[in-house]
């Protein structure tokens, strides 16, 4: 089924990531934000231009990353490897440089809308972190890793920011009235970012120890490499411990605030998977344990966005 160009060209993409991509913007924007909404200047056409921009780049880094990763992955998923075996080496850097340049053009426009020209640098950031993370971060111990998941965080906060630059001439009345609840959503969104850098985190490490050897056969550096699998598993459990104490603090707020729903949905959704993953991670020994560890996260990132559900009922 991978041999169809247009499968190997989603499979080379990671369409399934872009759409969690999206999916966690759409939500900030339209459901976190929606009670603002009718005040905001981020309208439906410049977020999409956001949208694309973030996309068009995040393609372009798992285009490089393959790109550059084709012997590892051989070794590791031979199964599911796209260039060289579908799309030639040359075809994926010409993808690559494009998805880049529009990206970054729409950045451009984005930037000068909102009438500041250092918001061009999340764009170029990233095209440029995404490089070198290909190229030489990831091998690299601790660094790719951070790399990843601080990109990761970021993708919750970049419609707030966009949305605060271009609201920042709105008059003093509407910005009075709407300033002590644009603080709460503000705190919300810096929550689901912090919580995006730690699973994230927590999912490279894991991701790491799954692809072991062929890691060590490429000469990386990654962390079970370097200080060992069970090294690499204390490191996992204690962040998906810091990521599951400030999930409970999220949920003892909402508790007072006698939000049970909140409170039944982050205890249900989110912690209990987490602490079911410390259990798979501690107990993995093959690289399918790990790779099932990692879908495990995966799922429950995807639950940690669909709370801004509860969030737009709880704020509407």
């Amino acid at each position: 089924m991978l041999k169809h160009p247009v499968i190997a060209f989603f499979k080379l993409i990671r369409i399934e990531n872009l759409f969690i991509i999206a999916v966690t913007q759409l939500c900030i924007k339209y459901l976190v934000f929606a009670p603002l909404n009718e005040f905001s200047k981020f309208t439906p056409a410049l977020f999409s231009i956001s949208l694309v921009s973030t996309l068009l780049i995040a393609a372009a880094g798992y285009i490089i990353n393959d790109y550059f990763d084709v012997k590892t992955d051989k070794i590791n998923r031979p199964e599911t490897v796209v260039i060289d075996v579908i799309i030639k080496r040359r075809w994926a850097m010409i993808l690559h440089i494009i998805f880049n340049a529009i990206g970054l053009l729409l950045g451009f426009y984005l930037a000068l809308k909102c009438h500041s020209l250092k918001l061009l640098m999340f764009q170029i950031l990233s095209i440029l972190l995404l490089w070198f993370y290909s190229t030489h971060f990831k091998k690299q111990l601790l660094v790719g890793n951070i790399v990843v998941s601080l990109l990761t965080a970021t993708i919750p906060i970049m419609p707030m920011i966009y949305d605060y630059y271009l609201t920042g001439d709105i008059d003093p009345f509407t910005s009075f009235m709407i300033g002590d609840f644009l603080k709460t959503l503000a705190i919300i969104v810096c929550g689901y970012s912090a919580f995006a850098f730690l699973t994230s985190f927590a999912r490279e490490v894991i991701k790491d120890m799954e692809d072991y050897q062929g890691d060590i056969q490429t000469g990386c550096k990654t962390m079970p490499i370097v200080w060992g699998m069970i090294t690499s598993k204390v490191v996992t459990f204690f962040v998906i411990l810091i990521t599951i104490g400030l999930l409970l603090l999220a949920g003892f707020k909402f508790y007072k605030e006698h939000q049970y729903i909140a409170v039944y949905y982050i205890a249900g959704l989110v912690i209990l998977p987490l602490c079911i993953l410390i259990l798979m991670t501690i107990r993995a020994k093959t690289s399918k344990d790990f790779k099932m560890a990692s879908l495990l996260l995966k799922f429950t990132m995807l639950f940690g966005i669909a709370f801004t559900f509860i969030i737009k009922y709880l704020y509407e």
